[in-house]
């Protein structure tokens, strides 16, 4: 189980993706390295098994990475090609990655840039199965406008041919609670909605 205290997030925007730093649950920097640099007789980290738990950990964490990237290569290492993603809008699920990842590219060109931070992670692993809960909070420009929003993402993953991959992607939006406005006076306009807050896994074009 992940706790709080030393959880995994995945930090960055478009512009600062080269500089995204992924860490697991151990504390230790996970980075691709040149066998060239590694001393004679020591094993890359790339070769060490991790155990599942941390391994999904780490995929979750480069799958956010890719998400905030816009690296659909990337992304599509971690959701399997029958994955079904349900969104926080109000939109039917989608089936299979081809679906997900057009939404996902609508959703995209309306982002300017964007941050996720991901905290409170639960990670539970039977056999080659697993399931994640995690909270979120994200800030970005959308239409060239302040956006933020903050929710919660249950994922079901498998392991196939030794990867994790998710199969299911099932993401809240949770609504920010205000004030009623008053309401308009005679002849007045009414005031415009908020623009919409595309978190992961939430698709709404």
């Amino acid at each position: 189980m992940s706790h709080p205290g030393r959880d995994l997030s995945a930090r960055g925007g478009a512009l600062l993706a080269l500089a995204l730093a992924l860490v697991f649950s151990g504390g230790a920097a996970l980075a691709q390295r040149k066998h060239s640099k590694e001393p004679k007789g020591q094993k890359t980290e790339s070769q060490v098994r991790l155990p599942d738990e941390q391994a999904v950990d780490l995929a979750i964490s480069e799958m956010l990475a890719a998400w905030q990237m816009g690296d659909m290569e990337m992304l599509h290492k971690y959701y399997a090609d029958d994955v079904t993603v349900v969104s926080g809008a109000w939109e039917p699920p989608l089936l299979g990655w081809a679906n997900f990842v057009r939404a996902y590219q609508r959703q995209r060109e309306r982002m300017q840039s964007g941050r996720l931070d991901r905290s409170n992670s639960f990670i539970k692993v039977k056999g080659n199965l697993a399931w994640a809960n995690y909270q979120w909070e994200f800030n970005a420009l959308v239409d060239d406008k302040p956006t933020a929003a903050h929710g919660q993402t249950t994922l079901v993953m498998e392991k196939r041919a030794e990867r994790w991959v998710i199969v299911l992607n099932h993401t809240s939006i949770v609504p920010e609670m205000r004030e009623p406005a008053p309401a308009p006076g005679p002849g007045q306009p009414k005031p415009a909605p908020p623009p919409s807050a595309p978190g992961p896994g939430d698709t709404a074009g």
